[in-house]
């Protein structure tokens, strides 16, 4: 059971919790040197798309998976997904939790 409604689940290797707390997106700009906002609005290359899945993974992997994830080690974590559309749609999903909805994305609902 989530206990976040921000948490987004993902199976790799085991099913993981995907979260964007405030801790990962500060590790995540540190380690990149890229401001949260560059790393959402702009093209990803798949070694910063892997970092931005690490701080996302690294709470949960400390909690419940005795904390043994590296950086290094996410490549071959991603080969075990289905596809890379179906993290990268995990991914997404965990930011726009994170975030909340762009402006705009409610239109004009309502009025």
């Amino acid at each position: 059971m989530e206990k976040n409604n921000d948490v987004v689940m993902i199976t790799l290797d085991t099913e993981r919790e995907l979260r964007y707390g405030h801790k990962a997106l500060k590790r995540l700009a540190a380690k990149t040197g890229k401001s949260v906002e560059s790393l959402i609005d702009g093209e990803l290359d798949m070694n910063i798309m892997e970092e931005i899945i690490f701080y996302g993974l690294e709470s949960d992997d400390k909690k419940n998976h005795g904390g043994k994830l590296e950086l290094k080690d996410m490549e071959d974590l991603l080969d075990l997904a289905p596809t890379p559309k179906y993290y990268l749609d995990k991914m997404t999903q965990a930011m726009t939790n994170a975030f909340g909805q762009q402006e705009g994305a409610e239109g004009n609902a309502g009025k």
